[in-house]
């Protein structure tokens, strides 16, 4: 067995899903499990018309007509679409009686995309000739805990979604990034939650190999749309791939690699606009060494830095465990932190919880000096030979110099197969393509 897990665009309209549908007949032989997004920018819509029911007006004229338009294209019968849009609609109209927009609602409103989409390409597989069907995630035991929006799933969602597909002898055409409590509520696994779930259920299911399917040639030597000469990358590890999710690159869901790691399943990215590319296979060990020392630069933007001085943290004993304790208590995720004998600099996202970062900075400032940096950006040279190659470190800072950025903060991780420094928004570009010139001669 095979898992295919096809993202927004590639499920777009109806000639994407045209492609989508050949891919998975002939991948009929491999036994594939289908994933899909929902159509692209639907989530985002359906997420503005949550927030505009909270304010009493329910809008989904277009959302209906966009849905409506993809089954006429692709000449379907969709009934189980028409009842869904219905259900929408009366969903929407429960949150204007309310007036508000719970996080509760917002999954269940924004879970509405991926089980249209994924309806949608059932029936055209079936007018196709594919025994196929549509599943929601949860009804395959797809189960998480009730962090609404960025829900984690539990443990037993493996064993139950192995036992359930073992008796399922059609084509599954399954939700990602929605999966259900224990207390029967529709919960996210955040944005970009559709690998994720494609990578828990290739685990769960022992698959050969997890496909996901994108709008571009694989993972990349650099953002293409900042580095016009960057190229796929054939092959790389799991521990370079978590690096780059987790830094930035557009490919892959930050812990996407997780659950294929832990099974030792490899992951191919693929593109479902050029399918006769071979994308980037990602695997536990490379069977060829590469000789470049760098595999990719990526950037992670619109971050804020936090910095705490205090002269407590000369030679004190748990002040960082004091400082950790905070962000940890106001959910605040860190990203990177560079330490010296009086101050302590952390990167964190505050774009998902602004007022959650500003509590956290009052707190500590009740224990050091705080200052806060809007509008950073982390970049991140990865390549799992840098920990044996010398003078990387020098390449990297003499390129970002002749660049004219100035660097605000470093930070090596402890695998040494990454090296991190913060900038400003605004020198993103001009660092990361004398980084790409330097280590890729383009």
């Amino acid at each position: 067995m095979i898992v295919m897990k096809f993202g927004g665009t590639s499920v777009g309209d109806a000639a994407r899903i045209r492609v989508v549908a050949g891919l998975v007949k002939g991948s009929l032989p491999r036994d594939p499990v289908v994933i899909c997004s929902a159509h692209s920018g639907v989530t985002n819509a359906l997420l503005k018309a949550a927030e505009e029911a909270g304010r009493g007006t329910v809008e989904v004229a277009a959302l209906v007509e966009r849905h409506r338009r993809i089954t006429g294209d692709l000449g379907v019968e969709a009934p189980d679409v028409e009842r869904l849009l219905a259900e929408l609609e009366e969903t929407l109209r429960g949150v204007a009686l309310s007036r508000r927009v719970t996080p509760r609602a917002l999954d269940l409103v924004a879970s509405f995309g991926e089980r249209l989409s994924c309806r949608t390409v059932a029936a055209f597989l079936r007018r196709q000739g594919v025994d196929a069907q549509a599943f929601d995630a949860y009804d395959i035991g797809f189960l998480t805990d009730s962090n609404f929006t960025n829900a984690a799933p539990l443990a037993e969602t493996f064993g139950n979604i192995r036992a359930r597909l073992e008796a399922v002898r059609v084509t599954p055409v399954i939700t990602g990034f929605i999966g259900k409590s224990l207390q029967g509520d529709v919960t996210t696994i955040g944005r970009g939650g559709s690998d994720y779930s494609a990578s828990i259920i290739g685990a769960a299911i022992g698959a050969r190999e997890i496909q996901i399917w994108t709008d571009v040639d694989g993972v990349m030597t650099a953002d293409p749309s900042l580095v016009r000469e960057a190229k796929p990358i054939p092959e790389m590890t799991f521990e370079e791939a978590g690096e780059l999710a987790y830094f930035g690159a557009r490919v892959l869901h930050p812990a996407t690699v997780q659950p294929a790691v832990e099974s030792g399943i490899p992951v191919r990215v693929l593109n479902t606009y050029n399918p006769t590319s071979p994308g980037t296979l990602i695997v536990p060990r490379l069977e060829r060494e590469d000789p470049r020392p760098v595999t990719s630069v990526a950037y992670k933007e619109n971050l804020t830095v936090v910095n705490l001085v205090s002269t407590r943290l000369l030679m004190a004993h748990g002040f960082l465990a004091q400082i950790f304790t905070v962000f940890g208590e106001e959910r605040i995720a860190v990203d990177m932190v560079s330490t010296s004998e009086i101050s302590v600099s952390c990167t964190v996202d505050a774009r998902q919880d602004a007022a959650g970062v500003e509590r956290a900075a009052r707190r500590l400032a009740e224990v050091a000096t705080v200052s806060v940096e809007k509008e950073q950006a982390i970049v991140c040279v990865v390549g799992h030979r840098m920990r044996q190659e010398p003078g990387i470190a020098g390449r990297v800072f003499s390129a970002v110099a002749r660049a004219g950025v100035n660097v605000r903060m470093i930070s090596q991780g402890a695998s040494k197969i990454n090296l991190t420094f913060v900038v400003h928004n605004r020198d993103i570009e001009p660092a990361v393509k004398v980084l790409h010139r330097e280590f890729f001669g383009t």
